[in-house]
């Protein structure tokens, strides 16, 4: 049977090309919502109950009502929203609990090759001799920062090392007398303008060498089809939080 893929947030710029990588992809148009009523409904729990995936790439705010209510329909969620808490992430494992959430920082592959080979770098290179730099640039639309990418390399970064973001310590917007670098931290720094659609270079900076891995998303489209991807593979997945790294097969 040809999968039905929901999409919240159809009207705007991703939901557009998420709506083309459906056809792309073969499968079938479940509807889709939008907050600004333009021939599409707003209800995404009317959405779930009609959809065997829902893809979601709105805004923090309404991720977790999304994922409450694909878990309430008992169908999988594919979750591209960046800016979420620490809290809402814990929301988020909830609603995982009861329904398949794919949910990634970035669903291009190649971002997710450089997430993974951010770990094993950082294995490599202990925090006392490199220090780890974090660069994003995106458009200037763009509400939050660093990204959520961006983000993502620096939680790949701490697991190699051994330790989680928050316990080693993010140092970003530096101005002025900061003081020195703190040893272990993790440096970013966001960049916006123009209509730039991802750009993220992780720096290891020794005493005597630097060592940059930088990947340049030139359009939109990598990540919807990333995205219907994952909505595919979703589908008939046990509950559970899942990420890009096992849609492509590297857990």
């Amino acid at each position: 049977m040809t999968a039905r893929i929901g999409i919240l947030g159809i009207t705007g710029r991703m939901g557009r090309l998420l709506r083309e990588e459906v056809e792309a992809a073969g499968a079938s148009l479940a509807g889709g919502t939008s907050r600004r009523g333009e021939d599409w409904p707003s209800d995404p729990a009317a959405l779930a109950r009609t959809a065997d995936v829902l893809v979601d790439f709105t805004h923090a705010e309404a991720a977790i009502p999304h994922a409450h209510a694909a878990a309430d329909a008992g169908v999988p969620l594919v979750l591209g929203t960046s800016g979420l808490s620490l809290d809402q992430e814990s929301a988020l494992r909830d609603a995982a609990s009861r329904t398949a959430i794919i949910y990634a920082a970035n669903f291009a592959p190649g971002v997710n090759l450089l997430f993974a080979l951010a770990e094993r770098m950082a294995a490599a290179l202990p925090p006392e001799a490199y220090d780890a730099e974090i660069v994003e640039m995106h458009h200037r639309q763009k509400v939050d920062a660093p990204s959520g990418t961006a983000v993502g390399l620096g939680r790949a970064v701490a697991k190699g090392r051994g330790t989680t973001l928050e316990e080693a310590g993010r140092e970003s917007g530096r101005d002025g007398h900061s003081g020195p670098r703190k040893t272990g931290a993790i440096g970013f720094a966001a960049l916006r303008g123009g209509q730039v659609v991802g750009e993220h270079t992780l720096l290891f900076a020794g005493g005597s060498e630097h060592i940059a891995l930088t990947h340049r998303a030139f359009d939109r489209r990598v990540f919807a089809t990333g995205a219907i991807r994952a909505a595919l593979w979703a589908i008939g997945r046990p509950p559970g939080l899942y990420d890009m790294k096992h849609v492509l097969g590297m857990a």
